[in-house]
């Protein structure tokens, strides 16, 4: 029954799923956030550049987002309504630990005319040797976006690794998209000064957030919300495995 009440939820719509949500609907929070998790820890990670404290902000991000979901009304979809709550969470903390430098200081500091880094996602064939020397490059590339300012870094995690539209990506960062379009070319120049473009290829793969660490941070939220009487008839069953 409960096989089946899952799946039920995972071939449901955003619209759906925000709905039983917002009644109470364990399983739906749980679908909700295993759709968001990857994007959402890349996102955070982005900010504060730790994979800990980026899980501290998902969590605490879902709390507050579900706690106040009975207000959401749409007029965004939820996945920019989500990310808008861990940018917030995330610049928050970041405030508290470090004096922000302006954007238009860190803007003005750079310089026009060099190339666009491309970044081709297509993976070659897998062995333990390749996926070894992947995982090696892949740390490469998360070192130098992490050392992107973060008004560029933010823009390039949107575009170039979450596969974000330029649209999306202004919204979610209240840019205009000219901006947008701007910081990318920008964050990627940077970026080449730093790595070969045959480093790209493992692009998509940077800041992996699925599998165990996914249903932790899933099964530890709906914990939460079953402490604080959020859920309605929730049983506490894991997803982990």
């Amino acid at each position: 029954m409960t096989s089946l009440k899952r799946a039920d939820h995972d071939g449901m719509d955003e619209a759906e799923l925000v709905r039983l949500a917002q009644a109470g609907d364990g399983d739906a929070f749980r679908v909700i956030m295993q759709r968001a998790n990857q994007r959402l820890f890349r996102v955070a990670r982005g900010v504060v550049r730790d994979d800990g404290e980026a899980e501290d902000v998902l969590q605490e991000s879902y709390a507050r987002a579900f706690a106040a979901i009975g207000g959401f009304r749409g007029e965004a979809g939820v996945m920019t309504w989500l990310t808008r709550i861990v940018l917030n969470e995330a610049r928050g903390r970041l405030r508290r630990r470090r004096p922000m430098v302006p954007l238009d200081q860190i803007e003005k500091a750079q310089t026009d005319g060099a190339q666009v880094i491309p970044f081709p996602h297509a993976l070659g064939s897998s062995s333990p040797e390749a996926d070894a020397a992947r995982a090696q490059i892949r740390g490469l590339i998360e070192h130098a976006v992490d050392d992107l300012p973060e008004a560029f870094r933010m823009v390039f995690i949107m575009r170039d690794i979450e596969e974000c539209s330029i649209e999306e990506t202004a919204a979610n960062l209240d840019l205009k998209p000219e901006t947008v379009k701007t910081r990318l070319h920008r964050a990627r120049r940077m970026l080449r000064s730093a790595l070969d473009a045959k480093l790209a290829t493992t692009m998509v793969e940077a800041f992996p957030f699925m599998g165990a660490r996914c249903n932790r941070i899933t099964d530890a939220v709906l914990a939460r919300l079953a402490a604080e009487g959020r859920l309605v008839g929730w049983s506490g069953t894991s997803t982990a495995v």
